[in-house]
């Protein structure tokens, strides 16, 4: 199996593309998606300096047409919305691939993850070139079956933090809020993210165990 990960040039025609290059420095996840027909109604996570301002401009947009703001912070606004531009699901449809959520765009480009065969990221990248569309190779790694590479509390402490931020540049989420979370003390999860980690990292640069 193969493990990658893209950056792929966003239309210039889509909402999304026209947000992000308008704040450059704002980071859009989408958290979840679904395609209903001529439309597509998805969870967002907007992470900037002034949220309300950018979830203002997402909802102005032409092809959005129902908005509702979930929850604003001094930096982050969570937005459930209906769009009409459905072109990021046509696409990953016709490669026959499931969509791997959360999907992150910032400056006119989004990161798609991929897992699947090494036939599969050939047809990936060819519809890319077919279409035109600006991509990099971020990452490939070639995995083996792993389901004893973590143990089952490893695995729900590292996919915690992941979903929390903990791991992005600059970090979204404490060791501290990352515990209180687990209902662990800080040095519990210090210990298993570090004993996790440690295993990934061996998998990944040597195919130990």
């Amino acid at each position: 199996m193969i493990t990658a990960s893209l950056q792929i040039r966003l239309p210039e025609e889509t909402w999304l593309a026209a947000v992000s290059t308008t704040y450059p420095s704002a980071t859009f996840r989408l958290l979840t998606g679904i395609r209903t027909g001529e439309t597509a109604v998805e969870l967002g996570e907007v992470v900037a300096d002034d949220p309300i301002a950018v979830s203002e401009t997402i909802a102005a947009q032409p092809s959005i047409v129902h908005y509702e703001r979930l929850e604003a912070t001094d930096d982050r606004g969570l937005a459930k919305y209906e769009t009409t531009e459905t072109r990021l699901y046509e696409f990953i449809e016709a490669s026959s691939l499931p969509p791997e959520f959360p999907i992150v765009a910032r400056d006119g480009w989004y990161e798609l993850d991929f897992t699947g065969t090494q036939d599969q990221l050939d047809q990936l990248r060819a519809g890319l070139e077919a279409l035109d569309r600006s991509y990099e190779l971020l990452s490939i790694v070639q995995t083996r079956e792993a389901n004893d590479l973590l143990t089952e509390r490893q695995r729900e402490v590292l996919e915690a933090a992941f979903r929390a931020g903990y791991f992005e540049v600059p970090r979204e989420c404490t060791l501290e809020e990352l515990a209180a979370d687990l209902e662990v003390d800080k040095s519990t999860a210090s210990g298993i993210l570090r004993r996790g980690e440690r295993r990934v990292l061996q998998r990944v640069l040597s195919g130990a165990r």
